[in-house]
């Protein structure tokens, strides 16, 4: 296959890259905010660092890496920009998903040019009609994050069954001459994502490029045959979820940094004091910092719990991808409340729209607002599951 083989860097290397790259990103967000997209040199980057490479195949270049990988450098990125940290993960975690379609598919999208990337909206809007060799497509789509820099897309739906099957949501892939981008993009917060609708008119996708939700749920995709390795086999519902949830802990490290460097020089316009020597600034930096680190090692234990059972070729009980979904949600939430204390803490100064801790505000409460990042659908789900009832989450 085609595709740059050079030599594979390391996890560590990688995170470094990210890390460098932070402060950078953080001097572009005003820019991307202005745009209502990232910089084009944002992009460049992120192929030039090879960051886009870490869940592709092998077989076109790519690093193959666990996507634990992806959450590692969103956690470095998102203290950067979060809406930077937003696009890199959901455009990567496309290319995983990707790798569960059929070859053909996946030839399609990456054998000339192994550097194109994949938008999406899952949405379950899609109008379908079963027709020769595959469907119908008409609908319009909300929140295609990163959608100006991508060649396809990926967008969700049922198709129709016969009475009394159960419903069958799909991905359809969807190339760049078959939709429409509607720049209606104006937000409040992640305003550099670019998350913009799409729209399509009858669009015909032909079978192989479809990807049954069900086929990710039970960890055994058409992709599988060719790209057999673990990395390969976890949950769709798991990968999805963590891309839309980590940039919040990501944005509110950044939000920690900013407001750090914010109190060490800060004076009191009412008193006079320094607001370094204040005991409650002083507990609201220790208590985000431990409250921030204990998700983060809570998410990390969880992707080693969950590569645990694929390296063995065991499928991941139930009940701990339940867990596992309540805690990606949960960090949402943790890290907005982090934040908030952050933004309060900093005194009217913080109601500026060019200070840093009013930027990363604006964004974890935008993250926040996805679907997925909702707490109490997730927390009542595991909670009826331990008390014996059904799973209720698809997502999981």
């Amino acid at each position: 296959m085609d595709g740059d083989h050079s030599p594979i860097p390391t996890r560590d290397e990688l995170i470094q890259r990210a890390r460098d790259l932070a402060p950078k990103l953080r001097e572009r967000s005003k820019r991307a905010c202005e745009l209502r997209r990232l910089p084009d040199e944002t992009i460049e980057d992120f192929h030039r660092l090879g960051f886009f490479k870490v869940v592709q195949p092998k077989r076109y270049g790519g690093y193959e890496m666990d996507p634990s990988i992806i959450f590692d450098l969103q956690l470095e990125l998102g203290r950067g920009c979060a809406s930077s940290a937003w696009v890199y993960g959901v455009l990567n975690v496309h290319s995983w998903q990707l790798s569960l379609f059929s070859e053909e598919a996946q030839d399609e999208v990456w054998r000339e040019n192994p550097r194109t990337l994949i938008s999406s909206s899952y949405m379950p809007v899609a109008e379908t009609e079963w027709v020769d060799g595959g469907v119908k497509l008409s609908g319009r789509w909300s929140f295609s994050s990163g959608c100006d820099f991508c060649e396809w897309a990926f967008l969700g739906g049922f198709v129709p069954t016969e009475e009394g099957k159960p419903p069958d949501m799909r991905t359809f892939l969807v190339p760049r001459a078959d939709y429409e981008i509607i720049d209606n993009w104006h937000v409040s917060g992640l305003r550099g994502s670019g998350s913009k609708d799409v729209v399509v008119d009858g669009a015909f996708v032909p079978d192989h490029r479809m990807h049954k939700f069900s086929d990710g749920f039970r960890q055994k995709s058409p992709g599988n045959e060719i790209n057999p390795s673990p990395v390969y086999k976890y949950p769709f519902g798991q990968i999805h979820v963590r891309s839309v949830s980590t940039p919040a802990v990501g944005a509110a490290f950044g939000a920690l940094d900013a407001y750090i460097d914010f109190m060490k020089t800060k004076v009191s316009q009412a008193t006079g004091g320094k607001a370094k020597d204040s005991f409650s600034n002083s507990l609201v930096a220790a208590e985000a910092t431990a409250a921030l680190d204990r998700e983060v090692l809570a998410l990390r234990r969880n992707f080693q719990e969950m590569s645990g059972y694929l390296e063995k070729g065991e499928k991941i009980p139930l009940d701990r991808r339940v867990h596992f979904r309540n805690d990606s949600a949960r960090a949402v939430r943790v890290s907005t409340e982090v934040v908030e204390q952050l933004f309060v803490a900093c005194g009217a100064r913080a109601a500026f729209e060019d200070h840093a801790v009013n930027r990363h505000f604006q964004d974890i409460h935008a993250i926040r607002l996805h679907h997925a990042n909702g707490p109490d659908g997730p927390a009542a789900n595991m909670g009826g599951v331990l008390f014996g009832q059904r799973n209720s989450d698809f997502f999981i």
